[in-house]
């Protein structure tokens, strides 16, 4: 067996690097390299088990006498599942291979030398302010890159995570306090999340982090001390100072001397008071503020952008007055330019419509991201030139708002619905919606979503309506609805049938107590309970058990498994219930588990599911025990009571002990009341025919499901598909238009609730009355006709709402040009709740599809991955988003929800942990953008305000380089008419456009596949990486230069980039770039008056060799400036090129290198020319070599003794590599991913030691 040498020290962060990357393997398929889970001993190996000094901790032995590897980067690779690092030789396994890297090189010894000292470890002559300084800059790079990523190379930790957080637990510890950890949020973010995953905390326990004053759990004892003093010498012991020469002694004695004269006169200086100087007003840091948008604008009018761009970037000014322009100005109408929406169009129709939130409800982030997709589609395909419907609408939310309204008449009022009456009780539900229903409305247009208002549709207006009583009725008529008595799933509070997707089920792994609605004491749940039943005629028992010992009452039978050989001699028998004259049958069923308890199982038909079915195989009566109020019925005197759960006969009888068990659901619905299976007649929809017709028209591609993988699941709900129960026990929603028919004629006998003939459908009471009289064969004035008190479902008019909203049935001009759709994006959580039922409910009454295509985005959960919870206190308001919010303001919404007092407590903490300054104001064009660009994560996004609060900081460098580049345009500036080039365009105007075409190109196509991260990183790239550090810093030389023409084409240049860059955005950020874009000069009198209607950019192929070269060049600069420490310095540089194409490129492009790296002179050498000595030289393409100038800037012989250190570094390195590759058993244990990282590593380390031994002869000639 393998064994893994760790140290016992819980700072050993090196050890348990390893431990944590064993239980990883464990957790996944196994180690990489392909044996077995080590066995673990926390201590040093017996040196006489090794052929060579005792190795390094962590060291792991692969079986007896087998290969030893140590130290934590190999031991961790190893034992790390294979595969979960990245596959190999791929850019996700490079990326892990590099930050492992900078884990090893650069966070660690920062790390140890800013912990050490804080702890006294080092000598007190070292500058804890320096070491802090060290530990800042090796976390900068972090902190950029987490910036924009949940994880260091992927979606979830890999090895690069394990390396780095393992470097940094000795700072978290004992260094970083809260406001150093402020500064570093993005790592401290990123920490804590890792560390909060089941492995690390497996091996890490709960990581206390440093609060400022050392506690005693955090201040390591004698034996800690020990133990990391021990930790320093492993990871990198400092060399022992040699003997110092007299010289030396002589410097040091001067120094001290020099010192000590200093002191002595800062004292001097501290006793004699300074002459009183009037002192100079200081000039405080100006405070901007919130920036608001003060000039008197009207609702509608257009906002005035004539006067100073404030100096910075402000979500409340950009974002003031521009929404009720464009919805006055009609740009998001379908009519908006033409005569008629069925004018025809080549450009084509985009139709999609909103998913119905409920009218109580109020904007979370899962509505923000469904708008920010829905929004950046809608906006593009309107600005391709499309005739474009977004319509929105809103649900009447039955259940929701039925309670809603109830406990505000109780509490205003004191009254129930009942006490009021049904028809006063909607009167107060239609004032509700009134006063309140259009909240979600504001909140959407303050997200920026251009819906056609003009075309809002609410589930209960009159046009919804009718269209809900048309399919009820035709469906009807069809025998697709029927009625029937079953079992439904029912709320005693809501007395109501629910839908299943408003039943939350818990799994209880034992007694429980629960909260019920009605109870002030809590409820027990989870208890099995057991008890026996005679056989008749014979003394013999039946033992059974059950977690519900009230509906022992309704039981009619007991079954057992046809082949359990402890039954077979009751074949024909029957038990005898204790407290009822009834006789239990034993049936004999497949559905029984053996194994389980006693193998025998009562069969209550009338309130379990499994046990319906089972009467129903073998035609046992259903005997219902409990009302709708959940009471007791049916039942002997002492039980007629109202019991929510277990209920515990009292005194003897044939009961057994009390036993917990896992496993029993306890459904819950929206009540918060337990929900009960209970036989109720009730309308239902036949699903089988319309489900088939649903897959298949998937199958044959007619409907595509993005992404692909919801097919699966798409197919198999619909294989296996029950009928659907419509009834609700409302008052709230669209009363089913059915009646029951009595017939006053003694040749009709009276009919019964669940026999369907004594039911009529009609589209009014008239048409039921005409066809009752028709269907018994009298005349209408002998039919007298009661109409069903129950509602629809909600999700029965939510799945009409693609045509219904359209005016069907009835022929519109909407309905045919609007009809089918383009699209139907929602959340992947609905795909059959509301996507199947359109899908079905479309093909049966319209026969035709209600969509062509269905994107599905992933759901929103916070940082950690956790769901959203108010009870975590991780909810997040869009709004606090847009507008921010104090801790405290967060804490005061807390107080004002539903929440438990005990819950309340238990969310704070949550907030004040994942927001302990609250939340910053980001804007509305920061929070689209940002949940656009998450939408590459799968199922579920796990977002983090802080990489919003980054886009807003891009939101910022958009307002700043378009601030300055309209000072480079001039007051007199005029584009011209086109975009085309004039002809003198320079070599970066010529690049820059490139990069322009570039990024609209993949734009365009990352909207064609609703690749939305691929769209939102082109133009971030392009913004960022290439218009500002690039293009404009090239440009502040020509627009200030002579050249009169360049300048010219340069400010021509710049303007389409500012012009076809803001198109490109305004999908994503509709309002800075709309605010941006109206400061523009425009290039035509024509032009339209908005952005959001001018045309998207179409992409034209420009490629520009010359300023690639530039930057490769540029790159290659600024990488030896930093290997060689001279930034402070302007290197000369000279180019070395193979032939004289490049030659010439490179001289074309020798100014803007200049500019970009920072550099001295930038000569081309000539073919054949010899290079100035003491330079040092890298590749910037295989045409061009870059020379730096050294001689004169370092100290060669400084420079030596560093590189010949890390070329013995690199030996070492090399050499284990060779030996590990070369050791017996390798080619046939270590798996392939890890081969290949292996190999890559040797590769690397062989190139780095030949480039260390370039610059090794380069120093040497240099002496």
């Amino acid at each position: 067996m393998s064994i893994l040498y760790v140290s016992p020290h819980p700072d050993a962060f090196p050890s348990l690097r390893a431990l944590i990357a064993a239980r990883y393997g464990e957790a996944g398929e196994g180690p990489g390299w392909g044996g077995a889970h080590p066995r673990i001993c926390l201590q040093p190996p017996p040196t006489s088990r090794t052929p060579f000094p005792p190795p390094r901790l962590p060291a792991l032995e692969q079986g007896p006498g087998g290969l030893w590897v140590w130290g934590a980067t190999a031991v961790a690779q190893l034992l790390w599942p294979a595969g979960l690092g990245g596959p190999g030789g791929s850019r996700a396994a490079v990326l892990v291979q590099q930050w492992v890297s900078y884990a090893d090189t650069e966070l660690i010894p920062a790390a140890c030398g800013a912990t050490l000292p804080a702890l006294g470890l080092r000598s007190s002559a070292q500058d804890p302010q320096a070491a802090l300084g060290a530990l800042g800059r090796a976390l900068s790079p972090l902190e950029e890159w987490l910036r924009l990523h949940t994880y260091l190379a992927g979606e979830a930790p890999t090895l690069a995570d394990l390396a780095a957080v393992t470097a940094l637990l000795l700072p978290f510890r004992y260094v970083l306090d809260p406001s150093a950890r402020r500064i570093w949020g993005n790592v401290t973010r990123w920490f804590i999340t890792c560390v909060q995953q089941p492995e690390f905390r497996a091996v890490l326990g709960e990581v206390v982090l440093y609060s400022g004053a050392r506690s005693l759990s955090q201040q390591p004892g004698e034996e800690g001390f020990l133990g990391l003093a021990f930790l320093c010498l492993c990871l990198g012991p400092e060399a022992p100072a040699p003997p110092k020469t007299a010289t030396q002694l002589k410097k040091e004695a001067k120094k001290r001397e020099k010192l000590e004269k200093f002191q002595q006169k800062q004292k001097t200086q501290q006793q004699q008071p300074p002459p009183k100087k009037p002192k100079p007003e200081k000039r405080g840091k100006r405070d901007p503020g919130v920036v608001t948008y003060d000039l008197p604008t009207p609702a509608g009018e257009k906002k005035d952008v004539s006067g100073i761009m404030p100096d910075s970037y402000s979500p409340q000014y950009v974002e003031a007055a521009w929404y009720p322009w464009w919805e006055q100005q009609g740009f998001f109408k379908p009519e908006y330019g033409r005569s008629s929406v069925s004018a025809p169009n080549p450009r084509g129709i985009f139709m999609m419509c909103i998913p119905p939130p409920n009218v109580t409800g109020s904007l979370h982030l899962g509505h923000a991201l469904t708008n920010a997709i829905q929004d950046s589609l809608t906006r593009w395909h309107r600005m391709r030139g499309e005739t474009t419907l977004w319509n929105p609408g809103c649900d009447h939310a039955g259940i929701a708002t039925q309670v809603v309204v109830e406990k505000k008449l109780w509490r205003e009022q004191g009254l129930s619905r009942h006490q009021l009456g049904r028809e006063a009780f909607l009167q107060e539900v239609w004032k509700w919606k009134e006063e309140k229903g259009d909240r979600i409305y504001h909140q959407l247009k303050k997200l920026g979503s251009s819906l056609d208002w003009n075309r809002a549709c609410f589930t209960m207006d009159p046009k919804l309506s009718a269209a809900v009583t048309e399919a009820f009725v035709r469906l009807h008529e069809e025998g697709v609805i029927y009625r029937s008595t079953r079992l439904v799933n029912w709320s005693c509070t809501l007395n109501s049938a629910i839908s299943d997707i408003e039943v939350d089920k818990k799994e209880l792994t034992g007694r429980t107590l629960l909260s019920v609605p009605g109870y002030k004491e809590k409820v027990e749940f989870g208890v099995l309970v057991s008890f026996a039943y005679k056989v008749q005629d014979s003394d013999e028992e039946v033992v059974v058990a059950t977690t519900r010992i009230e509906t022992m009452l309704g039981d009619v039978a007991v079954a057992v498994h046809p082949k359990d050989p402890r039954y077979q001699h009751l074949k024909g028998r029957s038990l005898t219930h204790p407290f009822l004259s009834r006789s239990l049958p034993v049936v004999f069923d497949d559905f029984v588990d053996m194994e389980f308890g006693t193998g025998a199982v009562k069969i209550t038909p009338a309130h379990d599911q499994n046990d319906y079915e089972v009467g129903q195989r073998h035609g046992l009566e259903a005997i219902s025990i409990m009302d709708s109020r959940g009471a007791l019925i049916n039942v002997p005197p002492p039980f007629l009571v109202r019991l929510p759960g277990v209920w515990r006969p009292g005194g003897g009888g044939p009961w057994g002990a009390h036993h917990l068990i896992p496993g029993p659901v306890c459904p819950r619905s929206r009540s918060k009341d337990v929900v009960e299976p209970l036989l109720r007649p009730q309308w239902y929809v036949r699903c089988g025919e319309m489900a088939q017709a649903a897959s298949a028209a998937v199958t044959r591609g007619d409907l595509h499901i993005l992404p692909e993988a919801h097919q699966r699941t798409w197919h198999a709900w619909m294989d296996n598909i029950r009928d659907w129960c419509i009834s609700r026990q409302l008052w709230w929603g669209h009363r089913i238009p059915a009646y029951f028919v009595t017939v006053s004629d003694p040749a009709v006998p009276p009919g019964e609730d669940p026999d369907g003939r004594y039911w009529v459908s009609g589209r009014s009471e008239a048409e039921a009355r005409e066809k009752a009289a028709k269907e018994f064969g009298v005349s209408p004035d002998k039919i007298s006709l009661q109409q069903d008190e129950d509602v629809l479902d909600t999700w029965f008019s939510s799945g009409l709402f693609p045509f219904s909203i359209l005016g069907w049935p009835n022929q519109s001009e909407d309905l045919s040009v609007f009809y089918p759709g383009t699209l139907l994006e929602t959340g992947h959580d609905i795909l059959f709740f509301w996507v199947a039922r359109m899908v079905m409910l479309g093909l049966k009454l319209t026969g035709k599809l209600p969509f062509r295509e269905v994107y599905l985005h992933a759901i929103v959960r916070d940082a950690h991955g956790r769901k959203m919870s108010k009870s975590l206190g991780n909810v997040i308001d869009p709004l606090d988003v847009i507008h921010g919010v104090s801790l405290q303001g967060l804490h005061d919404q807390l107080l004002s929800s539903n929440l438990d007092p005990s819950e309340v407590e238990k969310a704070k903490e949550g907030q004040k942990a994942d927001f302990p300054a609250g939340i910053p104001e980001c804007g509305t064009d920061a929070l689209r953008f940002g949940l656009c660009a998450y939408t590459s994560q799968g199922r579920d996004i796990n977002l983090d305000v802080n990489r919003i609060l980054g886009y807003r900081h891009f939101c910022n460098k958009l307002w700043n380089a378009t601030k300055f580049a309209l000072r480079g345009l001039g007051k007199g500036f005029v584009p011209s008419p086109t975009s085309e080039p004039g002809g003198h365009e320079s070599l970066v105007d010529r690049w820059i456009r490139s990069r322009l075409t570039e990024a609209v190109r993949l734009s365009n196509q990352g909207f064609q596949a609703y690749d939305f991260p691929a769209v939102t990183t082109a133009q971030y790239s392009f913004w960022l990486y290439e218009l500002c550090d690039v293009y404009l810093e090239c440009l502040k030389p020509v627009l200030n230069g002579l050249d009169q023409v360049v300048a010219e084409c340069a400010r021509q240049t710049l303007y389409t980039c500012l012009d076809v860059g803001l198109r490109l955005l305004s999908p994503f950020m509709p309002f800075v770039t709309e605010e941006l874009f109206q400061r523009l000069p425009r290039r035509t009198l024509q032009a339209p008056p908005s952005l959001c209607i001018t045309p998207y950019p179409e992409p034209s192929e420009v490629r520009e060799a010359a300023m690639d070269l530039a930057l490769s060049i540029t790159r290659a600069v600024r990488s030896l400036r930093a290997d060689y420490n001279l930034t402070r310095i302007r290197p000369d540089c000279f180019l070395e090129v193979t032939d004289e194409a490049t030659g010439a490129l490179a001289s074309a492009v020798s100014g803007y290198v200049q500019a970009l790296a920072s550099a001295g002179v930038v000569a081309v050498l000539a073919l054949g020319a010899p290079v100035p000595q003491g330079c040092a030289v890298a590749l910037a393409s295989d045409r061009c070599s870059v020379h730096l100038q050294l001689q004169g800037l370092v100290d060669p012989a400084r420079e030596l003794g560093k590189l010949q250190a890390k070329r013995s570094e690199a030996q070492r390195q090399a050499q284990r590599l060779r030996e590990r590759r070369a050791a017996s058993g390798y080619p046939s244990k270590v798996p392939l991913e890890v081969q290949e990282a292996d190999r890559a590593k040797l590769q690397q380390t062989e190139a780095e030691l030949r480039k260390v031994d370039e610059a090794i002869a380069l120093f040497q000639k240099m002496l």
